[in-house]
């Protein structure tokens, strides 16, 4: 079978993770997980690439349908034709491709298919494994985009898979320095802008580089005609059976209602129902909870809770409660302001993206900061060195006096960090969309970088 392979980008430390398993002198089992549209299959389908492979996609046709394709491609991956004319079960199946002398990666893709038309599958895996393919020659790989029925049924410990694998794979998105890739002609404050809608999801990408040729085309993503304008609600949909108080969840943390109390209040649910949703939507990856960088240890009134890419908290401020004007083709009020505002914000995570990059201190954490009013938009710190980076964040164009007065803030604000103080090396800085005079700066000893340094 010819399997014409898409563009594919970076990647390179996922497929170093699976080719030393495939090399490896014993029999493997690794999981890969990740929300849909990450890259899953494409990620499998290079690694399988010239080896030989079985890739089975699991589908909702149902347990009969499953075990019959499944069934036919063990048979052709392993030249075993009475397998494929054959009516053995799970079992036995997994019990002959168990038999294959020669090295051969099994790939079960959208594996949470297969346990909705078989509950048994995750303890028929388990017997499979125990009995036949853990002193085989199979690479056995389990993918699936659900994460909760991957947390519930592979990875959990009450799953009958657990403890069994020998390697995961967590997929992630794409970093803002991959943007690029797909859109070569672009500048970089244009992929600033096309990133804080697709975030670096490959699916989404691919969609934003179909649907614009130049920035000023931005509204084409969200539109009619757009995958963009229902993926969320469709995913949503997937995790959850009655999505519509995570939707009100989702949309008051999108419009900056990071405290607990905030969201209680702007969605009107009660503590306890909050509480419950934001640790499901944690569970999935879909939230986070994150703390003062300088916290050692997480207090739960110190939380705040952000949105976890940015597609997710696009769609929920700018397309969720504007969809009816967008389908009736007119144009969202106020959105030019409100999305440059919005890519201020977005501009922090591309910010701390730069500063890992160029290491101007060797710094071992980085995030917000805040303590009551006062908020730090990144600190960078080092526990072994106590060596500490506060940075500003501004999306806008600075002059050598605003950066100036932005500093001297900065130190003022930097003082009621009570990380290591009186006993810290302390070094300032700023990361904007243009800083002018930065060499002057940095000569000054500020760390500075903008735009152009990428």
């Amino acid at each position: 079978m010819l399997i014409v392979f898409k563009q594919f980008v970076n990647r390179e430390k996922e497929l170093q993770h699976l080719n030393s398993a495939y090399s490896s002198d014993r029999s493997e089992f690794i999981v890969v997980f990740g929300r849909k549209r990450i890259g899953k299959t494409e990620l499998l389908r290079q690694f399988i690439k010239e080896k030989n492979a079985v890739y089975f996609l699991a589908d909702e046709r149902g347990d009969a349908a499953n075990l019959s394709e499944f069934r036919t491609l063990v048979a052709d991956g392993t030249g075993n034709e009475i397998l494929g004319q054959s009516t053995l079960d799970w079992l036995d199946t997994l019990k002959a491709a168990a038999k294959t002398e020669e090295r051969l990666v099994i790939v079960i893709d959208e594996y949470p298919f297969l346990i909705n038309g078989n509950k048994a599958i995750p303890s028929i895996f388990q017997k499979a494994w125990d009995l036949y393919l853990s002193d085989s020659n199979v690479m056995l790989v389990l993918c699936g985009s659900s994460i909760s029925m991957m947390e519930r049924h592979v990875l959990g410990s009450k799953s009958p898979l657990y403890g069994r694998r020998t390697g995961q794979i967590k997929v992630e998105p794409l970093m803002f320095k991959h943007t690029g890739a797909f859109f070569p002609d672009f500048g970089i404050e244009e992929l600033v802008k096309i990133y804080a809608i697709t975030d670096g999801i490959p699916y989404y990408l691919k969609e934003a580089k179909h649907r614009i040729q130049k920035i000023s085309q931005l509204e084409m993503l969200y539109s009619t005609e757009s995958l963009l304008l229902e993926e969320a609600e469709v995913l949503l949909t997937y995790e959850f059976r009655e999505p519509a108080k995570y939707f009100s969840i989702l949309r008051a943390i999108s419009f900056g209602n990071t405290k607990f109390g905030d969201i209680v209040n702007y969605t009107g649910f009660s503590s306890s129902i909050v509480s419950q949703y934001l640790s499901n939507l944690s569970v999935l990856n879909i939230v986070e909870a994150r703390y003062p960088v300088t916290e050692k240890t997480p207090r739960s009134r110190n939380a705040r809770y952000y949105i976890t890419d940015n597609y997710f908290t696009f769609w929920f401020r700018f397309v969720y409660p504007n969809k009816s004007l967008i389908y009736g083709d007119v144009k969202i009020p106020k959105f030019n302001p409100d999305f440059n505002r919005y890519v201020g914000m977005v501009f922090e995570k591309i910010a701390a993206e730069i500063l890992w990059t160029a290491r101007p201190v060797e710094f071992t954490k980085i995030g917000r900061w805040w303590h009551k009013e006062e908020e730090i938009d990144l600190v960078a710190l080092n526990e072994a060195s106590k060596e500490v980076l506060f940075i500003e964040c501004k999306w806008k164009t600075l002059s050598m006096v605003e950066s100036m007065r932005n500093l001297e803030k900065l130190k003022k604000k930097a003082d009621f960090v009570k990380w290591n103080k009186g006993d810290r090396s302390e070094y300032y800085g700023i990361v904007a969309k243009k800083v002018e005079g930065k060499d002057t700066l940095r000569r000054k000893g500020f760390v500075v970088f903008d735009l152009d340094d990428l």
